[in-house]
Order: structure tokens, then C-alpha cells, then sequence
């Protein structure tokens, strides 16, 4: 096997997963076995049973067992994992906790843990315990000091330029995207596509590569494509991997020009103020203004800004004025351009396309 991209592979996770190279992916998602506790079958008040995960693949004899599982798939995985790439792994109350434990002792560094509020939760039927209504996912990189990617703007976008918080609301997979044979479910815990276009689209460019060691139906896989990423995944059972494969080849890729992203500005090149002089692009004394026009400062040879009887830098007196600690003067100051007022951090652009 020579290719570990846009190919999904049947099998045992654990042996193909040691043929991968080092340093493989940009980005690994795990939906690991829940190994759920579940002593009897469950059943509704009308007493007809409930169709939750009593599969075979997600029965362990005992935790040992599952802690010797999830630490070696775990450490294969940091092993094909690029330097500079980060790991998502979800799971419920019954596996989360041991596997973060384990993530941790293999010097992952932690990044986040993101609570996934489920819309249309499973019902408590025994009314014994609260509603499970939600799943928990760890995001780490390899390591502390990884500079793993994550695009904090484009999340700004998707959240109506509000910061994106640490818990995410989304419904179960449901109507026309669960996958049914006979009118029974193909897979007991098929993830909302929704759910991996945010962890997609947040932690990975275009291009990069996705591993899904634990495929199931291939939702990783699907968005993987459809956003312009390339996947590699591996799945155990024949069934789930059958229909993975039907999914991706029915997916369609979205057009290339609409698969760029807002970059994050501390992505870009660093362009000092004064830059802006030496290269003409603005002229010492050109009169700057806030964008109300109540206060203004003249630009001096060296770069820096005076007003009134105050000389400093272009944060130094956006922040004198404001009475601020601190203060952006990129997005704080205006030039008059004609008979508008135009941001001075535009005038950055013009100077970075000769920096990439």
C-alpha cells in the first residue's frame, strides 16, 4: 500500500495503521469504540426496546482491556500525525475521561475539550439518571509546541463575527442523511456531517489530509471531500465500509474558488507602520483620524503620530485618546481617501503580497 490519501481501506485499524508512514496527516479525527456499560437491554414505557449500541465492536471484557486498546491505537496515531497537526477524538461519559487520561500521558498537548449539545437527544426512558444530552471531544496537537492550524476568523464568520465558544449545538444524525437498510439504522452512532464540517473547516486548509482510524460510514471522509480536504480512513466492518464507500463516491466536491477561507491576520506577515513610510505608500505628515473625525494626529518621518503636545506610536496614542491600556492603531486610525475615510490596515495589503 503506497497511497494514504483519498482511500478508505477495510480492516483492523490497530495492523494497518503500522504500515502508515510517519508524519502522514494534518489532521486525525477518532470516534473511538464508547465501550458502554450497559448490563440489560433497554426498553421504553410501552416496553418495546430501544435500538442503542449493543454492537459487537463496542464490547471490551473489561477496562484493562479498553485502556490497552485505546493507549495503542493512540500512540500509532501521534506517530502519523505531522509535527504541526492536532488530533479531535469524541466520545460520552463512558470512555471520554480514560481516553484524556491517555492522550495526556503520551504528551499530547491539550487545546480544548468542546461539548457537542445534541438538539433531539435520546429520552431518558427509566427516568433514573439525567437526559444524556450530549458528547464530549477532546482537541489536542502533538505537542506543546505544535503550530497546529486553527482558523479562528473563518469560525468568526460561521458565528456571526461572534467568537466561536467551547459548546456547539447540533442534532443528531437524522431524516435523509442517516444512512437506513430495511428501514433500520446502518450504523447505531453515525455522526452529523454538520459536526465535522466545523471541526473541518476550523482545524485544517484546503488540501491537507484527514485520518479517520474508526470510519464507520465515512462522515469524515464525505465532508473531508466535499470542503477540498483528502482523507484516508479504515474501517473493521464490511457493512459500514460498504456504505462509506457509496457516500464518497456519490459526494461531490465544492467548487475550488469557493473553498478559500478568511485567513487569520496573525497568519499574514508582519508589516511595522513605518514600512508604510519608507515605502511612499503614505507621506509624513498626512492628518489621521478616528473614524467619527473627533480626533486626529499627524504622521511624522519616523512613523510615530502626534497629537496635540502626545508623540507616539499608532497604538500608543489610539490608547492615550481612548484613556485604554491598550489599543489596535491599525484599526483605529483613517486616512481621508477623496471624500471617504478608509481604514489605515488596509494599506498592509499593499505591502504583504511581496512578502509570501
Amino acid at each position: 500500500m503506497t497511497k494514504f490519501f483519498d482511500k478508505i481501506v477495510n480492516g483492523n485499524s490497530l495492523e494497518i495503521i503500522k504500515k502508515i508512514p510517519d508524519k502522514t496527516f494534518d489532521l486525525i479525527f477518532a470516534d473511538p469504540p464508547y465501550n458502554m456499560q450497559i448490563g440489560k437491554k433497554l426498553k421504553r414505557p410501552d416496553d418495546s426496546r430501544v435500538n442503542g449500541v449493543n454492537d459487537k465492536w463496542d464490547q471490551f471484557s473489561n477496562f484493562e482491556h479498553y485502556d490497552t486498546f485505546s493507549k495503542l491505537w493512540l500512540k500509532e496515531c501521534k506517530r502519523v500525525l505531522k509535527d504541526n497537526g492536532s488530533i479531535w477524538v469524541i466520545g460520552t461519559y463512558h470512555n471520554i475521561f480514560r481516553i484524556g487520561y491517555h492522550i495526556q500521558n503520551l504528551n499530547f498537548w491539550l487545546l480544548n475539550d468542546v461539548v457537542w449539545r445534541k438538539n433531539n437527544p435520546m429520552p431518558n426512558f427509566k427516568g433514573t439518571r439525567f437526559t444524556n444530552a450530549h458528547e464530549t471531544l477532546i482537541w489536542a496537537s502533538k505537542n506543546k509546541k505544535s503550530k497546529y492550524t486553527f482558523n479562528y476568523q473563518s469560525l468568526k464568520c460561521l458565528n456571526d463575527d461572534l467568537q466561536m465558544r467551547s459548546d456547539w449545538k447540533f442534532p443528531i444524525c437524522n431524516g435523509k442523511e442517516r444512512l437506513k437498510k430495511n428501514g433500520k439504522k446502518v450504523h447505531s452512532t453515525q455522526k452529523p456531517e454538520a459536526l465535522l464540517h466545523r471541526i473541518i473547516l476550523a482545524t485544517t486548509n484546503k488540501g491537507n489530509i484527514i485520518f479517520d482510524p474508526f470510519l464507520g460510514t465515512g462522515t469524515t471522509a464525505v465532508v473531508a471531500k466535499k470542503l477540498g480536504r483528502k482523507y484516508f480512513g479504515i474501517e473493521k466492518n464490511k457493512k459500514y465500509f460498504d456504505a462509506a464507500n457509496q457516500r464518497i463516491n456519490n459526494t461531490k466536491i465544492i467548487q475550488d474558488n469557493y473553498l478559500d477561507v478568511v485567513q487569520n491576520n496573525k497568519a499574514k506577515p508582519r508589516v511595522p507602520f513605518g514600512s508604510l513610510i519608507e515605502m511612499g505608500i503614505i507621506k509624513p505628515g498626512t492628518i489621521l483620524f478616528d473614524q467619527k473625525k473627533r480626533y486626529n494626529a499627524k504622521i511624522m518621518i519616523d512613523g510615530s503620530l502626534k497629537h496635540q503636545k502626545t508623540e507616539g506610536s499608532i497604538h500608543k496614542i489610539a490608547a492615550k485618546i481612548l484613556g485604554a491600556e491598550s489599543c489596535n492603531g491599525w484599526t483605529y486610525w483613517y486616512y481621508q481617501s477623496g471624500n471617504s475615510l478608509k481604514p489605515i490596515d488596509k494599506l498592509r495589503d499593499k505591502l504583504r503580497p511581496e512578502s509570501y
